[in-house]
């Protein structure tokens, strides 16, 4: 019953409370995002939903816009020079995903849930195959996220989307919604320009042996 109700009742509730209390802060981020470097304050781009359905995943823009297009961040030529001053500082503190609590409202997204692949990233894609992991909507954070992010090896990171899958939850989305928090307090797992770093991979001790 959670898992094909309450979980997008959750996520309903929880988008449209985010959206309102969080409008002073949606005001401060643009402003900062023009300032540093003039242009677009959101940037979209194409994802994997739930089902292998497109769709478009917003984000406060953190990249100048001198940066190539349609080119993901690892695989950019020393990626650290196309990243605004105001940019570090949300992906650092993961603000940068902020936009995406309407991506949660509208259906696109949940919460909790396996990060949304790239549409171009066909091995991640056909990984989370294996594992039902794709017949779920993508998540603002996720099991895999706390437990290595950008540091995970793609087949590593399938693994964990597909653990959590079989293991939705109530109490599995709390821990991880907390866990969450400390991750990006403690700024865990973000290697710009680079994933799959991480070779020794243990589960967050909240979930050891669960």
């Amino acid at each position: 019953m959670y898992k094909y109700f309450f979980k997008r009742f959750i996520d309903l509730i929880l988008s449209s409370i985010g959206i309102i209390i969080l409008i002073p802060f949606w005001l401060i981020i643009a402003i900062a995002i023009v300032i540093d470097n003039p242009g677009p304050i959101l940037f979209k781009q194409k994802r994997v939903g739930k089902n292998k359905k497109l769709f478009m995943i917003w984000k406060f823009r953190s990249m100048k816009m001198s940066t190539p297009n349609n080119i993901p961040t690892h695989m950019l030529n020393n990626p650290e020079q196309y990243i605004t001053k105001v940019g570090k500082f949300l992906r650092k503190t993961s603000l940068d995903e902020l936009p995406q609590i309407f991506n949660i409202f509208t259906g696109k997204m949940s919460v909790i849930g396996p990060r949304p692949a790239l549409w171009n990233q066909g091995d991640l894609i056909a990984e989370r195959d294996k594992y039902g992991a794709n017949d779920f909507r993508p998540g603002l954070t996720g099991w895999a996220q706390i437990n290595g992010r950008d540091e995970l090896p793609i087949p590593i990171k399938a693994q964990f989307d597909g653990e959590y899958v079989k293991k939705i939850s109530f109490r599995f989305d709390l821990n991880c919604f907390i866990v969450t928090i400390k991750s990006v307090i403690k700024r865990d797992g973000v290697v710009e320009g680079g994933t799959g770093s991480k070779a020794n991979i243990e589960p967050a001790k909240e979930f050891a042996n669960k």
